[in-house]
């Protein structure tokens, strides 16, 4: 059923995603001259929130997704940002382990939320895989107001 749910989620996201983001214009008068102003948000970043402790999930949307995301410049700029139980389910799971570093090196970055990481007492075993582990409750609320499609699994 997560599988379902998740491969709905990222074909709305496809599909629907063509018209998220773009701007509008709206003409304000202002003495003889007219304002262009643009509204909406034009953003060519994604975060993807990675919360699911599915592995399943993982391999067939999360890693798959930010990987082609950024292989094929769909955005310009990946993040995946790695929550709770899918921290745990990382730092267990040596296939996961593999497919994190093809989005290291394929430029995708990655962070993990240290508070979670210090409750399961992994945060240095994340840090040797190459993720950045912070608290990032602030980094994720400062990326939506920026604009930022979140992407939350």
């Amino acid at each position: 059923m997560k599988t379902i749910l998740a491969t709905t989620a990222l074909f709305c996201l496809i599909y629907f995603g063509s018209t998220l983001g773009q701007t509008s214009k709206e003409t304000v008068p202002s003495g003889k001259n007219k304002i262009v102003k643009t509204t909406g948000v034009s953003s060519q970043q994604q975060l993807i929130l990675w919360t699911s402790g599915d592995r399943e999930v993982a391999l067939k949307m999360v890693f798959m997704y930010a990987l082609n995301c950024k292989k094929h410049g769909w955005m310009d700029n990946v993040r995946l940002l790695i929550w709770g139980p899918a921290q745990k389910l990382l730092t267990e799971d040596e296939e996961l382990q593999k497919y994190l570093g093809q989005l290291k090196n394929a430029g995708v970055e990655l962070y993990a939320c240290k508070g979670c990481a210090d409750m399961y007492g992994i945060a240095e075993k994340l840090s040797g895989l190459g993720v950045t582990v912070k608290y990032t409750g602030k980094m994720l609320a400062d990326l939506q107001k920026q604009g930022w499609f979140i992407l939350s699994i």
